[in-house]
């Protein structure tokens, strides 16, 4: 116990270091800047209307948090998020536990379904929206649900060009790639729930939905706390499918890509605005994360 007492800091500190040095400082830095008017690569000097001396000069208070709730495109950009959001956490947590409980079954070459499922995760972002574009720009619109494709549906077609179906569009792409991931989670958890408890359900006769409802739902509650806060900060956070998919058009702007693209909006480009709505996005996310965590986590003390 002395020895791992021994080199417990000097093993931890590098990393300790790494983090502080990029994420915490620049964290830090970035909250200050959003109460300043900061041009990217200078400050500004409201007052004066010219370069300020020190960063100390350029400050103007919460005008940044007050213009970044008066921007349309902002306000915009968030009610797609959440909406966005709703749809993917619903969609991603039910293929991911469905496909759990059906690989679960398996007795046989199981691995391998673990392995395909999972696969598609380990696609980047915008390798993964341009082979999604072409999927619903080609094989959606023109060969599948075309005027002569097999199903003339022509709701499935132009995904990427409406708002709303661009909202499904992006959660089919984000389900396809992440749901194989909230399997083996939801996979670890279905094999730590002791096999007693169905053994015990099935002797007295009870329904495999009422021993998914009484025994696996409960049981569960572990998992559902992780994938939850996975799927809800993933799903807010998202950008690579965005900018791939649909480049924001047809106002199907998230906000990660609306604080990237307020740089380009404003002239000059005010970082100071964009870093401002950064702050707000960081402070939703972290609320909302931490009401799941902290809602899931009774639910598994009652249960």
């Amino acid at each position: 116990m002395n020895i791992y007492k021994k080199w417990f800091w000097p093993f931890l500190f590098p990393a300790l270091a790494l983090f502080i040095v990029v994420i915490i400082l620049p964290f830090i830095m970035g909250v200050f800047n959003s109460f300043t008017a900061w041009r990217g690569i200078y400050y500004f000097n409201p007052e004066t209307g010219s370069r300020a001396a020190s960063a100390f000069d350029a400050l103007v208070g919460f005008d940044n948090y007050r213009a970044a709730f008066r921007d349309e495109r902002f306000l915009r950009a968030l009610g797609y998020t959440v909406r966005y959001t709703l749809l993917a956490v619903v969609s991603i947590n039910l293929v991911a536990l469905c496909m759990a409980l059906l690989v679960n079954r398996i007795a046989t070459g199981a691995g391998l379904f673990r392995t395909t499922f999972f696969l598609p995760n380990m696609l980047g972002g915008l390798a993964l929206g341009f082979i999604w574009q072409f999927i619903f720009q080609i094989i959606f619109t023109d060969i599948l649900f075309g005027p002569q494709g097999a199903f003339h549906l022509e709701f499935m077609r132009y995904m990427t060009q409406d708002s709303v179906k661009a909202l499904f569009a992006l959660a089919l792409l984000n389900t396809w790639q992440t749901a194989g991931y909230m399997m083996i989670i939801y996979i670890a958890g279905l094999n730590n729930i002791p096999k007693d408890f169905y053994e015990a359900a099935s002797i007295d006769g009870a329904s495999s939905w009422l021993t998914f409802r009484k025994i696996t739902v409960p049981m569960l509650m572990p998992s559902f706390t992780v994938v939850f806060f996975m799927t809800l900060a993933g799903s807010f956070k998202l950008l690579d499918q965005n900018v791939a998919l649909t480049d924001g058009e047809f106002n199907t702007r998230m906000l990660a890509m609306q604080i990237l693209r307020t740089i380009k909006d404003t002239t000059p480009s005010d970082y100071g605005m964009a870093q401002a709505q950064a702050v707000i996005f960081f402070i939703i996310v972290a609320v909302i994360t931490l009401t799941q965590v902290n809602i899931t986590k009774k639910r598994e003390l009652e249960m």
